[in-house]
């Protein structure tokens, strides 16, 4: 029986390739279904690929790209242009950064430039004020936040994009595990926030991806 089944029409049904779950499988597994994208000339991305599953896939595949701080394998990192990106993606602190990579990577997968603001959280608020007209240029934005998580709903009284929030695990006390920032983020009263699950980076870059493809149309 095998042990996997790549869903190699996803992109043609849906305007983006399927992407590995990397933490649960073994390193050889991981290297099996990469070589296979490889072996056919396709890219493909392997998320929450632990550091030492990771150089050893580095082995095999030595012009990927890993990054430690997502943890995200990218078998060919495309050059793309960040001056014209559409995408932001905003993190409240720099602890945050392992969800807004997985963000940049995933869209990197798709061909899709982002720009990363980083640290520009509410305890510094006007950190954020100093980018607003160059937010201003983007179509859609992904804001990731831990502790309170309350820079969704401020970007979100400020701006008019789409806007996709992300809860982060980062906090202590109450705010262990992103609960905190969840619920925040779920109860903004700043209207028509889209928030995804705890740490999911992944997710916000393809719905992300999702609403461009839609408004490019």
């Amino acid at each position: 029986m095998d042990d996997y089944n790549l869903d190699t029409n996803r992109e043609e049904r849906l305007g983006f390739p399927e992407v590995v779950y990397g933490s649960s499988k073994s390193v050889e597994l991981l290297e099996r279904i990469l070589n296979e994208y490889h072996s056919k000339g396709r890219n493909a991305l392997a998320t929450r690929v632990q550091p030492e599953k990771g150089q050893r896939l580095l082995e095999s595949f030595p012009e990927a790209r890993y990054d430690p701080i997502s943890q995200a394998f990218l078998l060919q990192e495309n050059s793309l242009d960040e001056s014209s990106a559409q995408i932001a993606i905003l993190s409240a602190g720099s602890s945050d950064l392992p969800i807004v990579n997985e963000a940049f990577y995933t869209l990197n997968l798709v061909q899709t430039p982002a720009k990363r603001i980083n640290d520009v959280g509410v305890a510094g608020i006007q950190r954020l004020f100093d980018r607003l007209e160059e937010l201003k240029s983007c179509r859609v934005l992904i804001v990731a936040a831990g502790f309170e998580g309350a820079l969704p709903s401020v970007v979100g009284g400020l701006l008019s994009q789409p806007i996709i929030a992300v809860p982060t695990s980062v906090g202590y006390g109450v705010a262990t595990g992103g609960n905190a920032a969840l619920n925040a983020m779920l109860s903004s009263c700043a209207n028509g926030i889209s928030v995804t699950n705890i740490d999911n980076g992944y997710g916000a870059a393809m719905a992300a991806y999702r609403i461009l493809r839609q408004i490019d149309r």
